[in-house]
């Protein structure tokens, strides 16, 4: 690169060198600190976190709860958590793991649950109810459980109020909004912009494409999202009452008058949820501190109570490794996020990888029956079938194949599901969405506006037919628009096989149309109501393997160099030394950039997870936040 004469480009050369050389120091400074990080691994490890006897198990989850966290390389992990966009998640097993452990632990007298910095609860009110049913069990052993929260959101109170003693801060609020959710809307910005956006599509209540199309939700949408958001609502109120020990009215009128109740508490959130009912005494951080100190002891450091958090509280009592048995198996396997075509990491639902999970627990002789956990809102048609393919194949081999539906199960995520031996939901899953659909825009106006057009010549009707840059012609329309019927009637087929219905049966309940687990059990489209637990059990009884079997979670085997950095990461954290290195990279409007570049880039993955070979996706597009 040659250097600029003029003395103003000098000055600006001098300049942008002078940031260029600071960047790569940066960079420098960053990778040797991470391989000192890397020296120190592989010379020493630190101890197991040790368990003081009478200790407080403390449930603090972040972010959101998932079947299976996203995977991230971890030196890009690292990076990305200095910058604040990293995945926020924690693994609901890990946390139930962590409950059936402490429920038997001399050691541990007390769980403490901080909600702190839990997030989200719209479409997981499933994994909810899973913990507050372990939570309860761990009650049963006589131990107590304690909820704390400088406030508290809906969804965080759900989970605090299983609790026996529920706190807050003085200065806390509790209120309830209930569940809902808008869509954002393109219809007129696209043609605004001349964009052309062809949708193909079949179902009255196939709505994932409504953004494309309108300016606002169909009375047809907005039907089928209060039918199943009032379930949900329904379950999650009940529940959340029942462990207050108030009424469902009572808690109904709370939400219909907060204003007037607030306003005769003088504005004083706090004290008007003790009244009510919902919190059983207001305290500052220091006080629930000693609190816990006067209930447990102090801890070695004489700073704070005796407590262990869930994720050290496992490092510390759970088998480092799996022991082989002789045993028949279950096999459970994780089915987590988009679908998508191809092979994908945790987090991602890549049709070939998990045929691939299916295949080894397919030819495991020990393996008798695979569970398949579905937590996705769907996506490619083309992998969903990929992966249907392999387990019917694996039943066609004799063994049983149980589906447990998660928080979603729908469209593609139901695709997955539909012709295996039992089907298993909660009544909170969101399933259905039986319907597919087809969308490509193309943007030959804007470009003509511009002065740029297309032309050339082809050998058929077809050679030209679709391009981005030119449209669509009316033939490629109808032939799509012909696929995507085609694909319909296959999906309603296979539903219909698989639940032992007519075509026409499935099509009167199809339509795209989104359920919640309840009314998907009576419409025979779920056999049965229950957990994974349940779902376990009941494919081992299908299996016909009595009562003294395993149960074996089928997961991406690590690469040696995925295991080896991974390690090296995890002692350096545990050891205190990655938090303040990436504490020093990051800066007070790390969260505030990071949550706006997190939804930016959930958005961006939708679109980039559509890589359906025939463009046909089963998609619900009915998850949010």
């Amino acid at each position: 690169m040659s250097q600029p004469n003029s003395m103003i480009g000098k000055f600006f050369y001098r300049i942008w060198k002078t940031i260029d050389v600071a960047g790569r120091l940066m960079i420098g400074l960053i990778a040797l600190t991470i391989f000192v990080l890397f020296v120190r691994g592989c010379t020493s490890g630190p101890d197991l976190p040790k368990i003081d006897d009478g200790a407080a198990l403390i449930l603090a989850p972040k972010g959101i709860i998932v079947e299976q966290e996203t995977y991230l390389d971890p030196i890009e992990r690292a990076m990305q958590e200095a910058q604040g966009i990293a995945p926020n998640e924690t693994s609901i097993y890990d946390l139930l793991d962590a409950i059936e452990y402490a429920k038997n632990d001399d050691r541990i007298s007390v769980m403490v649950i901080n909600v702190n910095s839990l997030q989200g609860v719209y479409a997981g009110i499933s994994k909810y109810q899973d913990l507050r049913e372990a939570i309860n069990e761990f009650k049963e052993s006589g131990k107590k459980v304690i909820a704390v929260g400088d406030y508290y959101m809906q969804g965080q109170f759900y989970l605090a109020s299983v609790a026996d003693e529920v706190y807050m801060n003085p200065y806390g609020m509790l209120m309830f909004e209930g569940l809902g959710g808008n869509n954002t809307y393109f219809k007129s910005a696209l043609d605004n912009l001349g964009v052309n956006v062809h949708v193909f599509r079949v179902g009255t209540f196939k709505s994932a494409v409504e953004p494309f199309i309108r300016d606002d939700m169909s009375e047809a949408a907005k039907e089928a999202n209060m039918e199943w958001m009032g379930d949900l609502w329904k379950h999650m109120k009940q529940e959340l009452a029942a462990s207050r020990n108030m009424s469902v009215e009572e808690f109904d009128d709370f939400v219909e008058n907060y204003l007037a109740k607030f306003e005769a508490t003088n504005g004083d959130s706090g004290e008007l949820a003790v009244q009510e009912g919902f919190i059983d005494k207001l305290m500052t951080r220091g006080e629930f501190r000693q609190y816990m100190i006067d209930m447990v002891g102090l801890n070695e450091d004489k700073d704070s109570y005796k407590a262990i958090g869930h994720k050290n509280y496992l490092k510390a009592v759970r088998p480092l490794v799996e022991l082989p048995t002789n045993k028949d198996t279950v096999a459970v396997i994780v089915a987590k996020g988009e679908i998508v075509d191809g092979s994908r990491k945790e987090g991602v639902i890549g049709g070939d990888s998990t045929a691939r999970l299916i295949q080894k627990a397919r030819l495991d002789d020990k393996v008798k029956a695979i569970v398949l956990r579905v937590d996705s809102p769907g996506g490619s048609a083309f992998a969903s079938e990929v992966i249907r393919n392999e387990l019917e194949r694996a039943q066609s081999e004799g063994k049983i194949v149980v589906a447990s539906m998660g928080g979603v199960a729908a469209s593609g995520g139901y695709w997955i599901s539909a012709t295996s031996d039992e089907i298993w939901a909660h009544p909170t899953t969101i399933t259905g969405s039986i319907g597919i659909f087809g969308m490509v825009p193309t943007f030959e106006e804007p470009l003509n506006k511009l002065g740029v057009y297309r032309d050339g010549v082809g050998t058929t009707k077809w050679t030209l037919a679709f391009d981005p840059m030119d449209g669509i012609s009316p033939e490629f329309a109808q032939l799509i628009q012909r696929n995507i019927e085609h694909g319909y009637d296959r999906f309603l087929t296979l539903v219909g096989k698989g639940r032992n219905m007519t075509k026409e049966e499935v099509d009167q309940i199809a339509q795209g149309r989104v359920w919640s687990g309840e009314d998907a059990h009576r419409l025979g489209l779920v056999d049965q109501l229950g957990d994974l637990e349940d779902a376990i059990e009941s494919a081992a009884k299908l299996a016909n393997i009595g009562d003294d079997y395993a149960v074996k979670f089928i997961k991406r085997e690590l690469s040696a160099e995925e295991i080896f950095i991974r390690n090296l990461l995890e002692n350096a954290k545990a050891e205190g030394k990655l938090d303040a290195v990436i504490a020093q990279l990051s800066n007070g409007e790390t969260d505030i950039i990071g949550h706006v570049l997190g939804r930016a880039q959930k958005i961006v993955n939708i679109f980039n997870n559509f890589n359906d070979p025939n463009h046909v996706y089963a998609h619900c597009m009915c998850v949010g936040e």
